[in-house]
């Protein structure tokens, strides 16, 4: 697709969602976006204990192999951990699609508050068992310069809140020293540009790593077309520390969007005025039909229908599990009515209309962005926003992972830990069962008889036709433990 897109990759302890503050920066300046949750995190720390650096990054070229032809344009982007997993990918699948960030990348950890015995850490990986039971804990100042935001680090840690692991066993630290010496391997091979970002006070790497990987990466064939940028007033997490908002501007302006350095849109949707009319014209009738499975297939990935007010349909729907979220909260019965005629402004179109549920009715404008031949997101205006609050009642449902689909995410990253493969109908199982929960009901092109593999695959996923997300994630969760715990069980027997 035209969009241009972005995959970004957390760092150790974390999840997806911990770099969620660039994610909308880039989505509001065009981009669609990717993350996934690394094999041993989104659950206890324990979960990190057998976990190999191989497990990292065979989860992250899966992702990326699974999005790189989606897009013209895939720039990768990592943070800490993430960003050594970034630069090895690209590394090693010649990334030359899109551009390459690394934030805060530790190719060596020396920085200021890392003891000066760090380097006997190496000695304890050859006793047996001992790497497994020890535990590095998070400690002051967390990563973090901003005095506010790091006494409400201390707080959230003393209060046992799971954002992130206050610990980590001494094993997987281990594995982050080997994918340490991949990364300093071979990096003249790095084929795209990239923006190296490193605070000058990082208390976890020095500016010595970044300094190394500019001049390594000067030596291969884009010479000069690797480049860094220097903070002054962060520490480690400078995606939230007091540079956080320098972070994002550098990143957007590395990525060809320095008109967009406040985060704002493109008004030019680079589409002509007959094209605009045919999307507008097919959006309003699926907004009549109240087809919105079809109305977010025009979309880009990351589509959103915006529902204002207070009440229980009220939220910002994204993507197809906002598409879900959507049609479970209110979407399903409600429809469009009284389409007026379309004015259009640059890249956005407004449109008069009603919104109808049954003998109910709401009057007001619906207005829709697009770009390229997608839609980017509509919103929806009532004239009476009191009198919707009234009509659907409720209180508005939080956005964000649900419990479950956090559960979901955690057994996605856990699979990649089995050491064992599955017997062939398990395997189908568990391919039905993600994409049922991820993509809903599967389509009508079965493969052809000669792909053997992918008709089983499709006629797998077939079978779950009309299951719910809520049920496919349930189900996908509770087999993943399932076989890691016959599997743990086999090991101990």
């Amino acid at each position: 697709m035209a969009e241009p897109a972005v995959f970004l990759i957390h760092g150790l302890g974390g999840t997806q969602y911990d770099l969620g503050s660039l994610h909308k920066r880039l989505k509001n300046a065009g981009f669609v976006t990717y993350s996934i949750t690394l094999p041993g995190h989104g659950g206890q720390p324990q979960d990190l204990i057998g976990v190999r650096a191989e497990d990292w990054l065979d989860a992250v070229r899966a992702k990326y192999r699974e999005i790189i032809d989606q897009h013209e344009v895939l720039h990768v982007m990592g943070m800490c951990m993430g960003s050594l997993l970034a630069i090895e990918t690209c590394k090693r699948e010649q990334h030359r699609k899109g551009r390459l960030v690394a934030l805060a990348p530790p190719v060596f950890i020396d920085g200021w508050s890392t003891p000066w015995y760090r380097d006997l850490r190496h000695l304890l990986y050859y006793l047996p068992g001992v790497a497994e039971r020890m535990r590095v804990d998070e400690e002051e100042p967390y990563g973090i310069k901003n005095d506010q935001l790091r006494a409400i680090v201390r707080a959230k840690f003393e209060r046992g809140d799971a954002f992130a692991y206050s610990w980590v066993p001494l094993a997987c630290i281990r594995e982050v020293d080997r994918l340490r010496h991949w990364v300093m391997q071979g990096l003249p091979r790095i084929a795209c540009p990239t923006l190296v970002i490193h605070a000058r006070h990082d208390e976890l790497t020095s500016l010595r790593s970044a300094h190394y990987l500019i001049e390594h990466m000067a030596r291969g064939e884009r010479a000069g077309q690797a480049r860094m940028v220097i903070l002054e007033n962060s520490y480690h997490l400078i995606c939230v520390d007091n540079d956080k908002e320098l972070v994002a501007q550098r990143i957007l302006e590395f990525f060809g969007s320095s008109d967009l350095g406040l985060g704002v849109r493109n008004d030019d949707p680079r589409m002509t005025p007959e094209d605009i009319r045919s999307l507008v014209t097919a959006a309003c009738e699926d907004l009549m039909r109240g087809d919105w499975p079809a109305l977010y297939d025009r979309g880009v990935p990351d589509f959103a229908w915006y529902q204002p007010g207070c009440n229980r349909s009220t939220g910002i729907y994204r993507g197809p599990k906002g598409l879900g979220r959507w049609q479970s909260n209110a979407g399903r019965g409600l429809r469009f009515t009284a389409l007026g005629t379309p004015v259009h402004n640059t890249g956005v179109v407004v449109v008069p209309a009603a919104l109808v549920d049954d003998a109910w009715t709401s009057r007001g404008v619906m207005s829709l962005s697009l770009s390229r031949g997608r839609l980017l997101e509509a919103r929806w205006f009532p004239d009476e926003p009191a009198e919707e609050d009234r009509h659907f009642g409720g209180e508005p449902v939080p956005d964000g992972p649900s419990p479950l689909e956090q559960a979901f995410e955690a057994a996605a990253a856990l699979s990649h830990t089995l050491h064992k493969t599955p017997d062939e109908r398990t395997l189908l199982e568990l391919y039905a069962l993600y994409k049922q929960a991820s993509q809903g009901d599967a389509g009508n092109d079965r493969p052809g008889p000669l792909d053997v593999v992918g008709r089983a695959k499709y006629d797998a996923w077939r079978a779950r036709q009309g299951q719910t997300r809520e049920q496919a994630m349930a189900a996908y969760a509770d087999l993943v433990r399932q076989l890691k715990a016959d599997e743990d069980a086999s090991v101990t027997a």
